[in-house]
C-alpha cells in the first residue's frame, strides 16, 4: 500500500506556493521598513539588517548540521521572521546585539524545534520578542524619540511611549486629564511617537495589509476582530471611566495592536483555519489585549495576547470544523 505524506501546514489548494507567499509578506514589510529608518536613522537599518541575517544564518546551521535536511532560506520565511523580530524591539544601539539573541531564540525554538515552516504552533518573531522583553527589560523599554526625516546619527535620545506615560502617570495618582505629554491622535497615525520602529506609523502599516488584502495572502477576518474587539471593549472602558480608561482610537493608534493584527496574528501557519475560527481568535487577542493593558503589568499586551491565541489555535480549529463533504 502507497503511503500518502502529509507536509506542515498551510494547506492551501491554489497556484500559490510558500515561497511566493513568503516573498509578498516582505514586500508588504517595506513600508514599515522605510519609514522606521526615516523616523530613527542608522540604528533602525542596523538592527533590522542583524536581525534578517542571524535569522537566516541560524536557520541554515540548524537544517545542514543538527536537521541534516536541504536549506530552506530560498522561501524568505526567516526574513519575515527577521524583520517582524527587528519591528517588535526599540531602534537603539544597545538592541543591536540583543536582537541577535532574539533570533537564535526565534528560530531554534520558536521554528525549527517544532520542525521548521508549517509545524511551528507559536508565531516565532513573538517567541524571540517576548524572550527579549523578560529578559532585557530595561533595554526592551528604553525607547528612542522620533527625529527629523532621514536622522543618520547613532545616538538617539529617549522618551516614553504613549501606553508608558498613561501607565506611569495612572500609577502616580494622575488622572488622564492629568497628563499632558500624550501626543495628538495626527501624531500617533503618522508615527511620530516612541515605540518600537515597526509599530508607530498606522499609514505604513495600512499600505502593507491593503497590499496582502489584494493579493489575498490574508483575509479580512483577524485583523478587523482584533482591531474591532480592542476598539469596543476601551470604549466600553473609556465610557465608564475616561479618566482611568484611554479612549478607544487612541488604543487602536498606540502600541502593537495595528502591526500585530495585521502582521502576526494573521500568520495562517499559528491561527485558525476557518473563517468562524479567525473571527474568534481575533476576538480572544484583542479582548486579551486590553485585559493586560489596563491590569496587568506591562503597558501593551498584543504579544502576550497573541501567543496565548496561538496555544488555543488547536482546540479552535477542533470546534470550528466545517461540514464534511455530502452532509
Amino acid at each position: 500500500m502507497k503511503l500518502l505524506n502529509i507536509s506542515g501546514s498551510p494547506h492551501v489548494h491554489s497556484d500559490e506556493s510558500t515561497k511566493r507567499i513568503m516573498w509578498r509578506v516582505n514586500m508588504a514589510l517595506i513600508p514599515m521598513f522605510l519609514v522606521g529608518i526615516a523616523f530613527f536613522g542608522l540604528n533602525a537599518l542596523l538592527v533590522s539588517l542583524v536581525s534578517v541575517a542571524c535569522c537566516c544564518l541560524f536557520q541554515w546551521l540548524i537544517e545542514k548540521f543538527i536537521m541534516k535536511v536541504p536549506s530552506t532560506l530560498c522561501d524568505g520565511s526567516a526574513v519575515v521572521t527577521g524583520l517582524l523580530l527587528a519591528f517588535n524591539v526599540p531602534a537603539t544601539a544597545d538592541m543591536i546585539w540583543i536582537v541577535a539573541i532574539g533570533a537564535l531564540v526565534a528560530i531554534g525554538l520558536g521554528k525549527m524545534s517544532f520542525g521548521g515552516l508549517g509545524k511551528n504552533p507559536f508565531n516565532p518573531a513573538l517567541v524571540g520578542r517576548v524572550f527579549l522583553l523578560i529578559s532585557f527589560p530595561v533595554q526592551m523599554t528604553t525607547w528612542p524619540t522620533v527625529g527629523k526625516w532621514f536622522p543618520m546619527a547613532f545616538d538617539t535620545t529617549t522618551g516614553a511611549t504613549p501606553l508608558g506615560l498613561v501607565k506611569e502617570g495612572l500609577k502616580s495618582g494622575k488622572k488622564l486629564s492629568e497628563i499632558t505629554d500624550m501626543p495628538s491622535l495626527m501624531d500617533m497615525f503618522l508615527g511620530h511617537i516612541g515605540g518600537s520602529f515597526g509599530e508607530v506609523c498606522a499609514v505604513a502599516i495600512l499600505i502593507g495589509a491593503i497590499y496582502l488584502l489584494c493579493t489575498k495572502i490574508i483575509s479580512w477576518h483577524i485583523p478587523v476582530s482584533f482591531i474591532g474587539t480592542a476598539f469596543v471593549f476601551s470604549g466600553i472602558l473609556y465610557l465608564c471611566n475616561p479618566e482611568q480608561f484611554i479612549d478607544p482610537v487612541t488604543t487602536i493608534l498606540t502600541g502593537g495592536i495595528m502591526l500585530g493584527a495585521c502582521f502576526m496574528a494573521t500568520d495562517m501557519v499559528t491561527s485558525p483555519m476557518s473563517k468562524v475560527g479567525q473571527l474568534i481568535f481575533g476576538f480572544g487577542c484583542g479582548l486579551l489585549t486590553i485585559i493586560i493593558r489596563n491590569w496587568g503589568s506591562y503597558p501593551e499586551g498584543v504579544s502576550f495576547a497573541i501567543l496565548l491565541m496561538n496555544a488555543v489555535t488547536p482546540l479552535i480549529n477542533r470546534w470550528c470544523k466545517p461540514a464534511r463533504f455530502a452532509k
